[in-house]
């Protein structure tokens, strides 16, 4: 007669418990999934088809006229979307001068200045601070005529200042500086917390054998935060292709489009010229764009992360 082999009772509890713990990771992970799915993929997925159509949001889905890669070629001859691309191209200057500012100024307070808190505060505020609120003020700083700084420039004896976000030629300069302005505050912040965590003896080790500031800069600050930095370069440059707000509110894209990005020229098309097709299409080329960049980045930094 067989005899059969049956479970441990602690077995059959500890399979129990399992199953009670991922029901209620289920459940506690399920608002966030079912918004994920229903915000996130699917209208992704939406777009992507509607890449491919010549089709308007406030017409029936009867109208919609599927022209396979029409849009993606008209972005070619398109003007004012290739430069739109090339002021994003320049915008990605930002990101690393803010990360140059930042580190300096971080080495800086960390090891010179006293109330360290009242720092992270100034700097971080303009990073909390309303979008709107900093560019109607830069808005009133760089007012062509009665602005306080082509004031100050007169008064030193500037007779012909530049006009700012009025000319073509500064306008984007200008708000590549109020973007910088904005974004220092928080890379500095994580720089300071990066350098907090290093090691005080690699710097007491580095002074017994003699090494100065810039050594000791190049040869343990640097290699040693640069997780942090490749971490604040990965997102800086994702953030600098999705510039929008900044831009609708200083510039509206002008003058002449000097200012304007991918992303306002696709809101513009979208919600004002009503081309819903030919707006999807620039979004999966800003998809596309910001998807190589971080493959190249992820790569590339196998070669200058320290980890």
């Amino acid at each position: 007669m067989l005899k059969t082999e049956t479970k441990p009772a602690f077995s059959l509890r500890k399979i129990k418990g399992e199953k009670k713990e991922n029901l209620a990771g289920y459940i506690l992970v399920g608002p966030m999934l079912i918004g994920l799915i229903i915000f996130t993929i699917i209208p992704t997925l939406l777009s992507l088809i509607l890449s491919f159509t010549d089709w308007s949001f406030i017409a029936g889905l009867d109208k919609m006229k599927f022209i396979g890669f029409k849009n993606y070629f008209l972005l070619l001859d398109d003007q004012v979307f290739l430069k739109s691309f090339r002021n994003n191209l320049v915008l990605l200057l930002v990101v690393p001068i803010q990360l140059i500012l930042a580190l300096i100024l971080a080495v800086l307070i960390d090891k010179y200045v006293y109330m360290k808190s009242l720092f992270k505060v100034i700097f971080f505020m303009p990073y909390i601070s309303s979008i709107v609120a900093v560019a109607i003020v830069f808005q009133l700083l760089f007012h062509p005529s009665y602005g306080p700084i082509n004031q100050a420039l007169k008064a030193l004896g500037v007779a012909d200042p530049p006009k700012w976000l009025a000319d073509m030629n500064y306008a984007l300069p200008s708000v590549m500086f109020i973007l910088v302005w904005i974004g220092i505050g928080f890379c500095m912040i994580v720089y300071m917390a990066a350098l907090q965590a290093i090691p005080r003896d690699l710097y007491e080790s580095a002074d017994m054998d003699g090494a100065g500031l810039w050594t000791r800069f190049l040869r343990i600050t640097m290699p040693l935060v640069s997780p942090t930095t490749f971490f604040l370069l990965v997102t800086g440059l994702i953030s600098s292709f999705k510039s929008f707000d900044i831009i609708k509110v200083l510039t509206g894209g002008g003058p002449s489009y000097s200012t304007s990005v991918i992303t306002y020229y696709l809101y513009t098309t979208a919600f004002e010229n009503l081309k819903t097709g030919y707006a999807s299409s620039m979004a999966w080329v800003l998809f596309g764009c910001v998807l190589l960049i971080t493959i190249i980045q992820l790569f590339g930094q196998k070669k200058w992360v320290n980890y």
